[in-house]
Parts: C-alpha cells; structure tokens; sequence
C-alpha cells in the first residue's frame, strides 16, 4: 500500500537563519498536517539567527512591493501574525504613512563628504521602472512630517497610506518567528552547512558515495556531487538524503537525515547550490535616535546637495528614511558590489565613508537627525538574481528530488517572508500550494 503523502516521516532541514528560513520552520510548525512527534524541523545557522540582511534591513511592508502574486498574501500574513502574537509590542509592527520626497539640502561646511559613491538602486520605489524620470511632482508636505525642515522641500507626493503600507523591525521580528517555531518543535543549529548529500533512487548501487561539497567561502571548489546540479538529467535522478554541518565549537563534522532540504541562504544560497543564479548586492545603512520623537513616515527622498569644497557633490541623492515606533530612524543607501559576499555575515565589511555619507545626507534636511545620536553603522547583502529578465524570488522544487530554493529576494525579503514560508509549509506536506499562483516563481524556470 502506498503511504499517504502526510503520513510519511519527514526530515527537514532548512539552511539559513534569516528571516526566510526562520518564516519556513514557523509556518511548517503552524501546518495542519505537522506532528512533532513525527517530524523533525532543524534551522542550521552558520553564525547567529538574523546576523545579515534580516537583522538590518529597513523593514518596510508595502502592498505595492514585488512580485505582485505574493504580496498581497504576506501583507495580510503580517497582520495576522501580529494580531495572533502581539507583534506590535514584539517586534515594532505598525501601519505607517509613505511618500517620495524632494529636497534641496543645505550646504554646511561641518558635514563632510555629502555625496555617496556611485551605487545601484534597490528597487523600492513603487512604479520606478515606469516613471523614468521623477517619481513625484507634489509639493504639499504633510503636517504632521514636521521633522524634515518644510523651507527645504521642493516636492512631495503621497506613496502609501496606513492601508497600503506598515512596518516591523527585521531583527526582532526574525527572533520572534525562531523563537515561536522552537516552541512548537523546531530545533536551531548553529554550524556552517558543509554538504548536501544525494542518493540516486534509480540504481543506487551504481552511484558512488556522496562527496562533500565545498565549505561555505570555498567560492572557486566544485565537487562531482556540485558540478553535476547543471545537467538536467542527474538531477531529474538526484534525491536529497543528509545534509552535513561543521561545528566551530567542538571541531566536529556532522551529517543529519534530510527527506526534504530548503535553501535560505541568502546570497550564500549558490555556495552550496552552484546552479542557483543568486548573487550579493551590499546595502549600507545607520540608524539614529533623533534629538526629539517623531512621526511613522517612510521616506524615499532625492536630495540634491550644493556644490563646495568640502563637499563631493555628485548630484542628487537618494537615502530611505524609515521612522521607527522606538524613538529610532533608520536611513539606508544604493547598494554596490565592489566586495564580493564574504565567508559568513560575521565577516560583513562596512564602509565607514558610506555611512557618514548617509548621515550627512539626511542631517542636511532634518535637524532631528543632524542634532540626534548615531547608535549603528552597518552593511548587509541583499540576495539578488543574476540572471536579467527573471525578476524574483525564487521559490519551490529544483529539479532535484527533495531540494527546494527559497531565496532572491532581494530587498522585499522581510515583507514577503511569511508567503514564502506558508508556501513552502504547503509544497512540503501537501506537494502543491494552494494560497497563491508562484509558477513564476518556480526555480526550474531557469535553472
């Protein structure tokens, strides 16, 4: 007799502790087909849970985020989770006001270098890809915006209102998804992912033992078990049966069953996953305690800065300014990739340059700002697709049996975690999901 597919005995390992990988083992434990007494849930965390973008990011929820046929789902999953969990207290979550905002920034010879390096943009805005040129033309500057000098506004235009858009705090929002997922069965590791081991389901006596693949920063090493992910064929017979680690601690190697494998690495996602079009894009950001409190606004600016000698003036700018319901403003930056993705988040450089750049920026248009206390200065790496035309994330089957990507999402990942983990609870205890449409989203597009 065939065995029922939520009958079955399940190991599932899921590689990264950001906020895609703590939303998975959260939603998994949530299923209706999970029995902790019969399945087994395992994070496996290289160095510490939210120790890279999901522990920096900006945190902003938006309705008009992409893609557009999860985004709906994970912003109702937001609200539901803070109704259910007391996410307002827990992890900052609140409706806030949005808006694209032009200003013209002073000119003071105390801030040091105004202009950034030249970066990339992150894709936030809603509609950049249409508009071309700005994105705003208004110029009424809402009242209650009282901590951006109104003398300096050229334009504003209204983004989002309460209903559109709200925001967390990634960190705190990541840990308590851990946290939740850990009372209700799942285990966290911490070890750096060393292996994904295979067995071949057809004639197992005709493949050779499973070798190890490279450790995580070992960028260049493929191994035969790694280089054979790029034909279609060896993975179409390939199926996950252990997944093995490295623990710092002890100086030991282990190796744990995996029936099912999910990869939330992150930009990591490809060291293990060579076939994965995954890269890094490094975003830097500050956060600020303001001289004075002040009012939930997520800004998207484009400030221009004049021209002195003690200012490398290179036109416009445009630093995000997230208001934080904790007394706390959150400003961060265009990205670059002028450093590769290092070994671990714990090995992260961050530019200190850039930073003052941030802080010099939006100090030249808020005396809240320039008069408050700079508490952190930080870099993190967004996972991004290499790969043109294909959008993201991607999420689901890899082709190989068992194996499932769960990354590139570039820097909506903490709006779309929750769809990302529900949909991925319900490709693994129901082979299909049922709460939105992600072909689109299907890995085996382009892998």
């Amino acid at each position: 007799m065939t065995m029922e597919l939520n009958d079955e005995r399940k190991d599932i390992v899921i590689v990264g502790g950001g906020i895609i990988g703590c939303a998975t083992a959260y939603y998994l434990t949530r299923h209706p087909s999970y029995d902790r007494t019969k399945h087994r849930i395992v994070v496996l965390e290289a160095t510490r849970v939210a120790g890279g973008a999901s522990g920096k990011a900006g945190g902003l929820l938006a309705v008009w985020a992409y893609p557009n046929n999860i985004v709906p789902l994970s912003f109702k999953l937001h609200q539901d989770l803070a109704l259910e969990h007391g996410g307002e207290e827990k992890w900052g979550y609140r409706r806030v006001l949005c808006g694209n905002l032009e200003a013209q920034g002073r000119k003071r010879s105390e801030l040091e270098g105004l202009g950034p390096a030249p970066g990339l943009p992150l894709g936030k805005r809603a509609g950049d890809a249409k508009k071309g040129g700005k994105a705003w033309s208004g110029t009424g500057l809402p009242k209650d915006l009282d901590w951006i000098l109104p003398e300096l506004v050229t334009g504003y235009e209204k983004m989002g209102g309460s209903r559109e858009t709200a925001q967390v705090h990634p960190y705190h929002f990541t840990m308590a998804l851990m946290r939740l997922a850990e009372e209700a069965g799942a285990e966290l590791i911490i070890g750096s992912v060393t292996a994904i081991n295979y067995t071949d389901p057809v004639s197992p006596a005709s493949t050779p033992p499973p070798q190890s693949q490279p450790t995580v920063g070992n960028t260049g090493d493929k191994s035969p078990s790694a280089s054979s992910l790029s034909s279609s064929s060896s993975r179409s017979r390939r199926k996950v049966e252990s997944v093995t680690y490295y623990v710092s601690a002890t100086d030991q190697e282990v190796t744990i069953p995996a029936t099912h494998t999910v990869l939330a690495a992150g930009p990591w996602t490809a060291r293990l996953f060579p076939a994965a079009p995954i890269t890094g894009l490094r975003a830097h950001s500050v956060t600020i305690t303001p001289v004075s409190a002040v009012s939930g606004y997520a800004l998207f600016t484009e400030i221009t800065i004049p021209s002195s000698p003690d200012v490398r003036y290179r036109g416009p700018v445009s630093p995000e300014i997230y208001a934080r319901p904790n007394n706390e403003i959150y400003v961060c930056g265009e990205g670059d990739m002028d450093v590769e993705v290092p070994e671990t988040t714990a090995d992260v450089q961050v530019d200190e340059q850039r930073c003052d750049d941030l802080i010099a920026q939006v100090s030249s248009v808020s005396d809240h700002i320039r008069l408050g206390r700079v508490t952190r200065k930080q870099a993190c790496y967004l996972p991004v697709l290499n790969i043109g035309g294909s959008g993201g994330p991607l999420i689901g089957e890899t082709g190989t049996d068992g194996l499932y990507l769960a990354t590139g999402h570039s820097c909506w990942g903490i709006n779309n975690a929750p769809a990302t983990g529900l949909l991925l609870a319900e490709m693994i205890f129901e082979g299909k999901t049922k709460s939105a449409d992600i072909r689109q989203l299907d890995p085996r597009r382009i892998l």
